[in-house]
Protein backbone atom coordinates (compact mmCIF):
# COMPACT_ATOMS: atom_id res chain seq x y z
CA UNK A 1 0.00 0.00 0.00
CA UNK A 2 2.81 2.40 0.86
CA UNK A 3 4.37 1.98 -2.60
CA UNK A 4 0.98 2.40 -4.32
CA UNK A 5 0.35 5.56 -2.27
CA UNK A 6 3.67 7.09 -3.27
CA UNK A 7 3.06 6.36 -6.96
CA UNK A 8 -0.41 7.88 -6.83
CA UNK A 9 0.77 11.04 -5.04
CA UNK A 10 0.03 14.03 -7.35
CA UNK A 11 3.52 15.44 -6.91
CA UNK A 12 4.81 12.23 -8.51
CA UNK A 13 2.41 11.67 -11.39
CA UNK A 14 1.96 15.27 -12.56
CA UNK A 15 5.56 15.49 -13.89
CA UNK A 16 5.04 12.11 -15.57
CA UNK A 17 2.04 13.50 -17.42
CA UNK A 18 3.96 16.64 -18.33
CA UNK A 19 6.75 14.70 -20.07
CA UNK A 20 4.62 13.27 -22.92
CA UNK A 21 2.76 16.59 -23.13
CA UNK A 22 6.04 18.45 -23.64
CA UNK A 23 7.11 15.92 -26.26
CA UNK A 24 3.83 16.41 -28.12
CA UNK A 25 4.24 20.19 -28.00
CA UNK A 26 7.83 19.88 -29.22
CA UNK A 27 6.77 17.75 -32.17
CA UNK A 28 3.93 20.17 -32.93
CA UNK A 29 6.46 23.03 -32.90
CA UNK A 30 8.75 21.09 -35.25
CA UNK A 31 5.84 20.38 -37.57
CA UNK A 32 4.82 24.04 -37.49
CA UNK A 33 8.38 25.14 -38.28
CA UNK A 34 8.53 22.72 -41.21
CA UNK A 35 5.26 24.10 -42.54
CA UNK A 36 6.59 27.65 -42.27
CA UNK A 37 9.76 26.65 -44.11
CA UNK A 38 9.86 26.23 -47.86
CA UNK A 39 11.61 22.87 -48.12
CA UNK A 40 12.56 21.62 -51.58
CA UNK A 41 10.01 19.38 -53.30
CA UNK A 42 10.60 15.68 -53.52
CA UNK A 43 9.01 12.27 -53.94
CA UNK A 44 6.83 10.62 -51.31
CA UNK A 45 8.89 9.23 -48.44
CA UNK A 46 8.10 5.76 -47.17
CA UNK A 47 8.00 5.17 -43.41
CA UNK A 48 11.41 4.06 -42.13
CA UNK A 49 12.95 3.69 -45.61
CA UNK A 50 12.37 7.20 -46.90
CA UNK A 51 13.49 7.20 -50.55
CA UNK A 52 16.22 4.56 -50.31
CA UNK A 53 14.32 2.10 -52.49
CA UNK A 54 14.11 4.65 -55.30
CA UNK A 55 17.87 5.05 -55.77
CA UNK A 56 18.43 1.77 -57.61
CA UNK A 57 21.76 0.42 -58.85
CA UNK A 58 22.71 3.71 -60.54
CA UNK A 59 21.70 6.47 -58.09
CA UNK A 60 22.88 9.31 -60.36
CA UNK A 61 20.52 8.17 -63.11
CA UNK A 62 17.61 7.54 -60.73
CA UNK A 63 18.06 10.97 -59.15
CA UNK A 64 18.28 12.58 -62.59
CA UNK A 65 14.94 11.04 -63.56
CA UNK A 66 13.36 12.19 -60.29
CA UNK A 67 14.71 15.71 -60.84
CA UNK A 68 12.81 15.85 -64.13
CA UNK A 69 9.62 15.72 -62.05
CA UNK A 70 10.59 17.51 -58.85
CA UNK A 71 13.10 20.08 -60.06
CA UNK A 72 16.81 20.94 -59.72
CA UNK A 73 16.69 21.17 -55.90
CA UNK A 74 15.12 18.03 -54.51
CA UNK A 75 14.51 16.84 -50.94
CA UNK A 76 14.63 13.14 -50.05
CA UNK A 77 15.19 10.96 -47.02
CA UNK A 78 17.75 8.15 -46.81
CA UNK A 79 16.09 6.32 -43.97
CA UNK A 80 16.13 9.02 -41.32
CA UNK A 81 18.85 11.13 -43.02
CA UNK A 82 17.64 14.35 -44.71
CA UNK A 83 19.13 14.49 -48.20
CA UNK A 84 19.09 17.24 -50.84
CA UNK A 85 20.28 16.72 -54.42
CA UNK A 86 20.98 19.60 -56.79
CA UNK A 87 20.88 18.94 -60.52
CA UNK A 88 21.39 22.27 -62.28
CA UNK A 89 24.30 24.66 -62.76
CA UNK A 90 22.40 27.44 -60.99
CA UNK A 91 21.73 25.29 -57.94
CA UNK A 92 25.31 23.99 -57.94
CA UNK A 93 26.58 27.58 -57.97
CA UNK A 94 24.45 28.35 -54.92
CA UNK A 95 25.81 25.35 -53.02
CA UNK A 96 29.47 25.51 -54.11
CA UNK A 97 29.99 29.27 -54.27
CA UNK A 98 27.27 31.49 -52.81
CA UNK A 99 26.69 29.27 -49.75
CA UNK A 100 29.97 27.35 -49.86
CA UNK A 101 30.76 28.12 -46.23
CA UNK A 102 27.30 26.96 -45.10
CA UNK A 103 27.59 23.76 -47.14
CA UNK A 104 31.22 22.67 -46.69
CA UNK A 105 30.75 20.30 -43.77
CA UNK A 106 31.07 16.53 -43.86
CA UNK A 107 28.77 13.96 -42.30
CA UNK A 108 30.33 11.89 -39.53
CA UNK A 109 29.76 8.42 -40.96
CA UNK A 110 31.08 5.15 -39.56
CA UNK A 111 32.75 3.89 -42.73
CA UNK A 112 34.65 7.01 -43.71
CA UNK A 113 35.44 7.68 -40.08
CA UNK A 114 37.23 4.34 -39.83
CA UNK A 115 39.09 4.59 -43.13
CA UNK A 116 40.12 8.21 -42.53
CA UNK A 117 41.58 7.47 -39.10
CA UNK A 118 38.79 9.41 -37.40
CA UNK A 119 38.66 12.15 -40.06
CA UNK A 120 42.38 12.99 -40.04
CA UNK A 121 42.44 13.16 -43.85
CA UNK A 122 41.38 15.91 -46.26
CA UNK A 123 38.38 14.55 -48.18
CA UNK A 124 36.22 13.70 -45.16
CA UNK A 125 37.63 15.95 -42.43
CA UNK A 126 35.11 18.34 -40.86
CA UNK A 127 35.52 21.95 -41.91
CA UNK A 128 37.83 23.72 -39.47
CA UNK A 129 41.46 24.39 -38.63
CA UNK A 130 42.59 20.79 -39.10
CA UNK A 131 40.99 20.61 -42.54
CA UNK A 132 42.55 23.96 -43.55
CA UNK A 133 46.01 22.78 -42.52
CA UNK A 134 45.69 19.44 -44.32
CA UNK A 135 44.27 21.13 -47.41
CA UNK A 136 47.22 23.54 -47.39
CA UNK A 137 49.60 20.57 -47.18
CA UNK A 138 47.99 19.02 -50.26
CA UNK A 139 47.85 22.21 -52.33
CA UNK A 140 51.27 23.61 -51.41
CA UNK A 141 53.28 20.39 -51.12
CA UNK A 142 51.77 17.08 -52.20
CA UNK A 143 49.93 18.18 -55.36
CA UNK A 144 51.64 21.45 -56.22
CA UNK A 145 52.56 22.03 -59.86
CA UNK A 146 56.24 21.51 -59.09
CA UNK A 147 55.61 18.28 -57.16
CA UNK A 148 53.31 16.82 -59.81
CA UNK A 149 55.87 17.63 -62.51
CA UNK A 150 58.56 15.90 -60.48
CA UNK A 151 56.69 12.61 -60.97
CA UNK A 152 56.65 12.90 -64.78
CA UNK A 153 59.24 10.15 -65.23
CA UNK A 154 57.05 7.70 -63.28
CA UNK A 155 54.05 8.36 -65.51
CA UNK A 156 56.19 8.13 -68.66
CA UNK A 157 57.86 4.87 -67.59
CA UNK A 158 54.59 3.20 -66.60
CA UNK A 159 52.84 4.27 -69.80
CA UNK A 160 55.81 2.98 -71.83
CA UNK A 161 55.43 -0.34 -70.01
CA UNK A 162 51.73 -0.35 -70.91
CA UNK A 163 52.53 0.29 -74.59
CA UNK A 164 55.06 -2.53 -74.57
CA UNK A 165 52.57 -5.02 -73.08
CA UNK A 166 49.90 -4.08 -75.64
CA UNK A 167 52.43 -4.28 -78.47
CA UNK A 168 53.34 -7.83 -77.47
CA UNK A 169 49.66 -8.78 -77.28
CA UNK A 170 48.94 -7.30 -80.71
CA UNK A 171 50.88 -10.06 -82.47
CA UNK A 172 48.03 -12.49 -81.76
CA UNK A 173 45.40 -10.13 -83.22
CA UNK A 174 43.30 -10.87 -80.14
CA UNK A 175 41.26 -8.29 -78.23
CA UNK A 176 42.92 -6.53 -75.31
CA UNK A 177 40.97 -5.74 -72.14
CA UNK A 178 41.66 -2.01 -72.00
CA UNK A 179 39.57 -1.57 -68.85
CA UNK A 180 41.86 -3.92 -66.93
CA UNK A 181 44.97 -2.36 -68.48
CA UNK A 182 43.90 1.12 -67.38
CA UNK A 183 43.21 0.10 -63.79
CA UNK A 184 46.62 -1.58 -63.66
CA UNK A 185 48.31 1.51 -65.10
CA UNK A 186 46.63 3.93 -62.73
CA UNK A 187 47.37 1.76 -59.71
CA UNK A 188 51.03 1.33 -60.69
CA UNK A 189 51.54 5.07 -61.13
CA UNK A 190 49.95 5.99 -57.81
CA UNK A 191 51.82 3.21 -56.02
CA UNK A 192 55.17 4.61 -57.17
CA UNK A 193 54.16 8.23 -56.57
CA UNK A 194 53.10 7.44 -53.01
CA UNK A 195 55.65 4.82 -51.99
CA UNK A 196 58.59 5.25 -54.37
CA UNK A 197 58.54 1.60 -55.41
CA UNK A 198 56.79 -0.74 -57.83
CA UNK A 199 54.30 -3.42 -56.88
CA UNK A 200 56.98 -6.01 -57.56
CA UNK A 201 58.93 -4.63 -54.63
CA UNK A 202 56.12 -5.08 -52.12
CA UNK A 203 54.02 -7.92 -50.71
CA UNK A 204 50.99 -6.54 -52.64
CA UNK A 205 50.46 -7.32 -56.30
CA UNK A 206 48.52 -4.90 -58.49
CA UNK A 207 45.35 -6.99 -58.63
CA UNK A 208 45.22 -7.64 -54.89
CA UNK A 209 45.82 -4.00 -54.03
CA UNK A 210 43.12 -2.77 -56.40
CA UNK A 211 40.65 -5.31 -55.00
CA UNK A 212 41.40 -4.10 -51.48
CA UNK A 213 40.92 -0.45 -52.45
CA UNK A 214 37.66 -1.32 -54.26
CA UNK A 215 36.43 -3.15 -51.15
CA UNK A 216 37.34 -0.15 -49.00
CA UNK A 217 35.35 2.11 -51.31
CA UNK A 218 32.38 -0.25 -51.25
CA UNK A 219 32.09 -0.51 -47.46
CA UNK A 220 33.36 2.95 -46.60
CA UNK A 221 31.53 4.96 -49.21
CA UNK A 222 27.99 4.48 -47.96
CA UNK A 223 25.89 4.47 -44.84
CA UNK A 224 25.56 1.80 -42.22
CA UNK A 225 22.07 0.47 -41.54
CA UNK A 226 22.27 2.00 -38.06
CA UNK A 227 22.83 5.45 -39.57
CA UNK A 228 19.71 5.10 -41.73
CA UNK A 229 17.37 3.14 -39.48
CA UNK A 230 17.12 4.06 -35.80
CA UNK A 231 16.72 1.33 -33.19
CA UNK A 232 16.94 -1.65 -35.58
CA UNK A 233 19.82 -0.72 -37.89
CA UNK A 234 22.50 -2.03 -35.55
CA UNK A 235 20.94 -5.49 -35.82
CA UNK A 236 21.25 -5.38 -39.62
CA UNK A 237 24.88 -4.26 -39.37
CA UNK A 238 25.61 -7.08 -36.93
CA UNK A 239 23.86 -9.64 -39.11
CA UNK A 240 25.68 -8.55 -42.30
CA UNK A 241 29.04 -8.36 -40.55
CA UNK A 242 29.59 -4.77 -41.67
CA UNK A 243 31.80 -3.68 -38.79
CA UNK A 244 33.94 -6.82 -38.92
CA UNK A 245 34.39 -6.40 -42.67
CA UNK A 246 35.48 -2.77 -42.55
CA UNK A 247 37.74 -3.51 -39.58
CA UNK A 248 39.43 -6.29 -41.56
CA UNK A 249 39.97 -4.08 -44.62
CA UNK A 250 41.28 -1.24 -42.48
CA UNK A 251 43.68 -3.51 -40.60
CA UNK A 252 45.13 -4.90 -43.83
CA UNK A 253 45.69 -1.46 -45.32
CA UNK A 254 46.93 -0.02 -42.03
CA UNK A 255 49.47 -2.82 -41.65
CA UNK A 256 50.75 -2.15 -45.15
CA UNK A 257 50.97 1.63 -44.62
CA UNK A 258 52.75 1.05 -41.29
CA UNK A 259 55.43 -1.10 -42.91
CA UNK A 260 55.92 1.33 -45.79
CA UNK A 261 56.34 4.27 -43.39
CA UNK A 262 58.87 2.29 -41.32
CA UNK A 263 60.85 1.56 -44.48
CA UNK A 264 60.84 5.25 -45.34
CA UNK A 265 62.01 6.23 -41.86
CA UNK A 266 65.01 3.95 -42.27
CA UNK A 267 65.64 5.27 -45.77
CA UNK A 268 65.41 8.88 -44.53
CA UNK A 269 68.75 8.48 -42.77
CA UNK A 270 70.44 8.69 -46.16
CA UNK A 271 69.89 11.53 -48.65
CA UNK A 272 67.35 10.75 -51.37
CA UNK A 273 67.50 11.96 -54.96
CA UNK A 274 63.72 12.07 -55.33
CA UNK A 275 60.91 12.43 -52.80
CA UNK A 276 57.72 10.41 -52.98
CA UNK A 277 54.53 11.39 -51.14
CA UNK A 278 55.54 9.70 -47.89
CA UNK A 279 59.00 11.29 -48.02
CA UNK A 280 57.40 14.72 -48.32
CA UNK A 281 55.07 14.20 -45.36
CA UNK A 282 57.82 12.74 -43.16
CA UNK A 283 60.09 15.68 -44.01
CA UNK A 284 57.38 18.16 -43.07
CA UNK A 285 56.74 16.21 -39.87
CA UNK A 286 60.43 16.56 -38.94
CA UNK A 287 60.42 20.27 -39.78
CA UNK A 288 57.36 20.81 -37.59
CA UNK A 289 58.94 18.92 -34.71
CA UNK A 290 61.97 21.23 -34.87
CA UNK A 291 59.83 24.36 -35.13
CA UNK A 292 58.86 26.44 -32.12
CA UNK A 293 55.90 28.23 -33.71
CA UNK A 294 53.31 25.73 -32.46
CA UNK A 295 52.04 24.97 -35.94
CA UNK A 296 49.73 22.07 -36.74
CA UNK A 297 51.65 18.81 -36.27
CA UNK A 298 51.37 16.00 -38.80
CA UNK A 299 51.03 12.60 -37.14
CA UNK A 300 51.56 9.13 -38.52
CA UNK A 301 47.80 8.69 -38.69
CA UNK A 302 47.55 11.90 -40.74
CA UNK A 303 49.99 10.38 -43.22
CA UNK A 304 48.02 7.14 -43.42
CA UNK A 305 44.74 9.02 -43.82
CA UNK A 306 46.12 11.07 -46.73
CA UNK A 307 47.40 7.88 -48.37
CA UNK A 308 43.92 6.40 -48.01
CA UNK A 309 42.44 9.47 -49.72
CA UNK A 310 44.99 9.24 -52.52
CA UNK A 311 44.14 5.66 -53.42
CA UNK A 312 40.39 5.80 -52.80
CA UNK A 313 40.07 8.87 -55.03
CA UNK A 314 42.88 8.39 -57.51
CA UNK A 315 43.02 4.85 -58.88
CA UNK A 316 39.58 4.46 -60.43
CA UNK A 317 39.04 8.03 -61.63
CA UNK A 318 41.90 8.14 -64.13
CA UNK A 319 41.28 4.57 -65.28
CA UNK A 320 37.58 5.01 -66.02
CA UNK A 321 38.20 8.30 -67.82
CA UNK A 322 40.66 6.69 -70.26
CA UNK A 323 38.33 3.70 -70.68
CA UNK A 324 35.32 5.88 -71.49
CA UNK A 325 37.37 8.06 -73.86
CA UNK A 326 38.55 5.00 -75.81
CA UNK A 327 35.00 3.61 -75.79
CA UNK A 328 33.55 6.81 -77.22
CA UNK A 329 36.27 7.02 -79.88
CA UNK A 330 35.72 3.38 -80.85
CA UNK A 331 32.03 4.22 -81.27
CA UNK A 332 32.90 7.42 -83.16
CA UNK A 333 35.75 6.44 -85.52
CA UNK A 334 35.84 9.93 -87.05
CA UNK A 335 36.82 11.36 -83.66
CA UNK A 336 39.47 8.68 -83.16
CA UNK A 337 40.92 9.30 -86.61
CA UNK A 338 41.11 13.05 -85.97
CA UNK A 339 42.77 12.54 -82.59
CA UNK A 340 45.27 10.04 -84.05
CA UNK A 341 46.13 12.39 -86.92
CA UNK A 342 46.87 15.19 -84.45
CA UNK A 343 49.07 13.04 -82.21
CA UNK A 344 51.00 11.49 -85.09
CA UNK A 345 51.50 14.81 -86.86
CA UNK A 346 52.73 16.57 -83.70
CA UNK A 347 55.00 13.76 -82.49
CA UNK A 348 56.19 12.65 -85.92
CA UNK A 349 58.80 9.89 -85.93
CA UNK A 350 60.09 10.48 -82.39
CA UNK A 351 58.81 7.05 -81.43
CA UNK A 352 57.83 8.09 -77.91
CA UNK A 353 55.68 10.72 -76.24
CA UNK A 354 56.59 12.71 -73.15
CA UNK A 355 54.54 15.09 -71.06
CA UNK A 356 56.34 18.03 -72.67
CA UNK A 357 54.43 17.17 -75.86
CA UNK A 358 51.00 17.50 -74.28
CA UNK A 359 50.54 21.23 -74.92
CA UNK A 360 50.54 20.56 -78.67
CA UNK A 361 47.64 18.10 -78.47
CA UNK A 362 44.69 20.47 -78.34
CA UNK A 363 42.13 18.17 -79.93
CA UNK A 364 43.06 15.40 -77.49
CA UNK A 365 42.27 17.80 -74.65
CA UNK A 366 38.84 18.43 -76.21
CA UNK A 367 38.23 14.66 -76.33
CA UNK A 368 39.06 14.42 -72.62
CA UNK A 369 36.76 17.33 -71.76
CA UNK A 370 33.89 15.77 -73.69
CA UNK A 371 34.53 12.44 -71.95
CA UNK A 372 34.41 14.11 -68.54
CA UNK A 373 31.16 15.86 -69.49
CA UNK A 374 29.36 12.67 -70.53
CA UNK A 375 31.09 10.27 -68.15
CA UNK A 376 32.28 12.11 -65.02
CA UNK A 377 34.24 9.58 -62.92
CA UNK A 378 32.30 10.65 -59.84
CA UNK A 379 28.75 11.20 -61.15
CA UNK A 380 27.68 12.44 -57.72
CA UNK A 381 30.17 14.67 -55.94
CA UNK A 382 31.24 13.48 -52.49
CA UNK A 383 28.39 14.37 -50.12
CA UNK A 384 28.62 17.53 -48.09
CA UNK A 385 26.68 18.38 -44.95
CA UNK A 386 25.22 21.78 -44.21
CA UNK A 387 26.79 23.52 -41.24
CA UNK A 388 24.09 26.16 -40.98
CA UNK A 389 20.76 27.06 -42.56
CA UNK A 390 20.87 28.37 -46.12
CA UNK A 391 18.45 29.17 -48.91
CA UNK A 392 19.07 27.62 -52.32
CA UNK A 393 16.96 28.94 -55.20
CA UNK A 394 14.20 29.87 -52.76
CA UNK A 395 14.23 26.61 -50.78
CA UNK A 396 15.25 26.24 -47.14
CA UNK A 397 18.06 23.80 -46.41
CA UNK A 398 18.39 23.00 -42.71
CA UNK A 399 21.63 22.33 -40.80
CA UNK A 400 22.95 18.76 -40.87
CA UNK A 401 21.34 18.05 -44.23
CA UNK A 402 23.30 15.82 -46.59
CA UNK A 403 23.94 17.59 -49.91
CA UNK A 404 25.08 16.15 -53.24
CA UNK A 405 25.59 17.67 -56.67
CA UNK A 406 24.58 15.44 -59.58
CA UNK A 407 27.29 16.45 -62.06
CA UNK A 408 26.26 13.62 -64.39
CA UNK A 409 22.81 15.20 -64.75
CA UNK A 410 24.21 18.70 -65.24
CA UNK A 411 26.57 17.44 -67.96
CA UNK A 412 23.59 16.08 -69.91
CA UNK A 413 21.29 19.07 -69.51
CA UNK A 414 20.13 20.52 -72.83
CA UNK A 415 19.88 23.93 -71.15
CA UNK A 416 23.69 24.13 -71.18
CA UNK A 417 24.71 21.66 -73.89
CA UNK A 418 23.46 21.35 -77.45
CA UNK A 419 22.52 17.73 -78.24
CA UNK A 420 23.93 16.63 -74.87
CA UNK A 421 23.77 12.88 -75.56
CA UNK A 422 26.14 13.18 -78.52
CA UNK A 423 29.90 12.75 -78.15
CA UNK A 424 31.12 15.90 -79.90
CA UNK A 425 34.52 17.23 -78.70
CA UNK A 426 34.28 20.20 -81.07
CA UNK A 427 31.68 21.77 -78.77
CA UNK A 428 34.62 22.97 -76.65
CA UNK A 429 36.39 24.77 -79.53
CA UNK A 430 36.59 28.50 -78.73
CA UNK A 431 34.76 27.70 -75.52
CA UNK A 432 36.24 28.92 -72.25
CA UNK A 433 34.35 26.36 -70.14
CA UNK A 434 36.83 24.36 -68.07
CA UNK A 435 36.76 21.82 -65.24
CA UNK A 436 38.61 23.90 -62.64
CA UNK A 437 35.45 24.54 -60.60
CA UNK A 438 34.42 27.98 -61.89
CA UNK A 439 32.02 26.80 -64.61
CA UNK A 440 29.11 25.21 -62.80
CA UNK A 441 27.72 23.46 -65.86
CA UNK A 442 30.92 21.38 -65.94
CA UNK A 443 32.05 20.05 -62.55
CA UNK A 444 33.71 16.63 -62.92
CA UNK A 445 36.13 17.47 -60.08
CA UNK A 446 33.78 19.52 -57.94
CA UNK A 447 34.09 23.14 -56.91
CA UNK A 448 34.38 25.49 -53.97
CA UNK A 449 36.51 24.82 -50.91
CA UNK A 450 36.19 21.07 -51.36
CA UNK A 451 37.33 20.88 -54.99
CA UNK A 452 39.62 17.91 -55.71
CA UNK A 453 43.25 18.96 -55.03
CA UNK A 454 44.67 16.30 -57.37
CA UNK A 455 43.17 17.52 -60.66
CA UNK A 456 46.51 18.11 -62.37
CA UNK A 457 47.94 14.73 -61.42
CA UNK A 458 44.87 12.93 -62.71
CA UNK A 459 44.58 14.81 -65.99
CA UNK A 460 48.27 14.35 -66.83
CA UNK A 461 47.90 10.59 -66.44
CA UNK A 462 44.82 10.57 -68.68
CA UNK A 463 46.45 12.75 -71.36
CA UNK A 464 49.67 10.75 -71.51
CA UNK A 465 47.91 7.38 -71.60
CA UNK A 466 45.47 8.40 -74.33
CA UNK A 467 48.15 10.06 -76.46
CA UNK A 468 50.26 6.90 -76.41
CA UNK A 469 47.34 4.59 -77.17
CA UNK A 470 46.47 6.71 -80.20
CA UNK A 471 50.06 7.21 -81.36
CA UNK A 472 51.29 3.62 -81.21
CA UNK A 473 48.20 1.67 -82.28
CA UNK A 474 45.27 1.56 -84.61
CA UNK A 475 42.21 0.04 -82.98
CA UNK A 476 39.35 -2.07 -84.25
CA UNK A 477 36.35 -3.77 -82.73
CA UNK A 478 36.57 -7.56 -82.22
CA UNK A 479 34.68 -10.30 -84.02
CA UNK A 480 33.06 -8.15 -86.67
CA UNK A 481 31.35 -5.89 -84.13
CA UNK A 482 29.94 -2.61 -85.36
CA UNK A 483 30.18 0.72 -83.56
CA UNK A 484 26.52 0.53 -82.53
CA UNK A 485 27.11 -2.83 -80.83
CA UNK A 486 29.33 -1.35 -78.12
CA UNK A 487 27.81 -1.70 -74.67
CA UNK A 488 27.56 1.80 -73.18
CA UNK A 489 25.91 0.76 -69.92
CA UNK A 490 27.28 2.18 -66.69
CA UNK A 491 27.97 0.52 -63.38
CA UNK A 492 29.10 1.86 -60.04
CA UNK A 493 29.95 -1.73 -59.06
CA UNK A 494 31.95 -2.01 -55.85
CA UNK A 495 33.34 1.50 -56.15
CA UNK A 496 31.70 4.92 -56.24
CA UNK A 497 33.04 5.70 -59.70
CA UNK A 498 31.12 5.61 -62.95
CA UNK A 499 32.63 2.53 -64.58
CA UNK A 500 31.76 0.90 -67.87
CA UNK A 501 29.54 -2.09 -67.04
CA UNK A 502 31.36 -4.48 -69.38
CA UNK A 503 35.11 -4.48 -70.10
CA UNK A 504 36.29 -2.55 -73.15
CA UNK A 505 37.75 -5.12 -75.56
CA UNK A 506 39.56 -3.71 -78.60
CA UNK A 507 42.03 -5.24 -81.04
CA UNK A 508 45.32 -3.29 -81.22
CA UNK A 509 47.29 -3.04 -84.47
CA UNK A 510 50.85 -1.78 -84.18
CA UNK A 511 51.38 1.44 -86.10
CA UNK A 512 54.81 2.03 -87.62
CA UNK A 513 56.29 5.53 -87.43
CA UNK A 514 59.29 4.84 -89.67
CA UNK A 515 58.80 6.44 -93.11
CA UNK A 516 60.76 3.69 -94.83
CA UNK A 517 58.36 1.08 -93.50
CA UNK A 518 55.12 2.81 -94.46
CA UNK A 519 55.25 2.10 -98.17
Amino acid sequence: MALFTVIMTPTMWLPLLLIPLLLILKNMKKSQNKQEQQLPPGPLKLPMFGNLLQLGELPHQSLWKLSKKYGPVMHLKLGRIPYVVVSSAEAAREVLKVHDLDCCGKAQLTGVGKLSYNYLDVAFAPYGDHWRQMRKLCVMELFSHKRVQSFHFIREEEVASLVNSISQASSSASPVDLSQKMFALSGSILFRVAFGKRFQGSHFDNHKFHELIASAMAVGGGFTAEECFPYVGWIIDWFTGYHARIQSIWEELDSFFEQIIKDHLIKAESKQDHEDIIDVMLRIQREQANSADGAHQITKDNIKAVLMDLFLAGVDTSAVTVTWAMTEMARNPGVMSKAQDEVRKCIGNKGSITESDMDQLQYLKLVIKETLRLHPPGPLLLPRQTISHCNVLGYDINPKTLLQVNVWAIGRDSKYWNKPEEFFPERFVDNSVDFKGQNFEFLPFGGGRRICPGIQMGTLTVELALANLLYHFNWKLPNGMKEGDLNMEESTGQSLTNCKKTPLLLVPINYSHQPSEIA
